[in-house]
């Protein structure tokens, strides 16, 4: 039961985990970053993360995408929210979506960390802009 687990989260995550650029940050890496002083992070992030709250029906990746980085915003977490951007990208926001969600979170959580997130975003839509350049070349 907990390998079948283990594999419908790391399967799950993969559809918000883009491979080809080393220098976006990803579960993965977190995962390789902490495996020398806390290997089971990795563990718990795939198999109860992703494995069972990412894998339950009723949402879309995306609305899941965007749920998690309005949360990110208003707890004013940013190496997690430039992680959650990019696998929002990866799920298949817009960058009007997510600038338009981060906006929208201005009454709630206030202008200094919806400026922090949108730094935050115009970061990682720079990282991804050099991604798509060199697809296309």
């Amino acid at each position: 039961m907990e390998k079948n687990r283990y594999k419908n989260g790391l399967d799950k995550l993969m559809e918000y985990t883009l491979t080809d650029n080393n220098d976006i940050s990803t579960h993965l890496k977190i995962s390789e970053d902490l495996e020398d002083i806390a290997p089971d992070v990795a563990k718990y992030i795939i198999e109860f993360a992703y494995g069972e709250i990412y894998s339950r029906e009723g949402l879309s990746n995306k609305q899941r995408a965007l749920v998690t980085i309005s949360s990110l915003v208003t707890q004013g977490t940013e190496p997690q929210l430039e992680l959650h951007i990019n696998t929002g990208l990866t799920a298949g926001l817009t960058k009007e979506e997510i600038v338009e969600s981060i906006t929208h979170l201005i009454p709630y959580t206030g202008f200094p960390r919806v400026l922090n997130a949108l730094t935050v975003a115009k970061k990682v839509f720079a990282m991804r802009k050099e991604e798509e350049e060199v697809k296309n070349h």
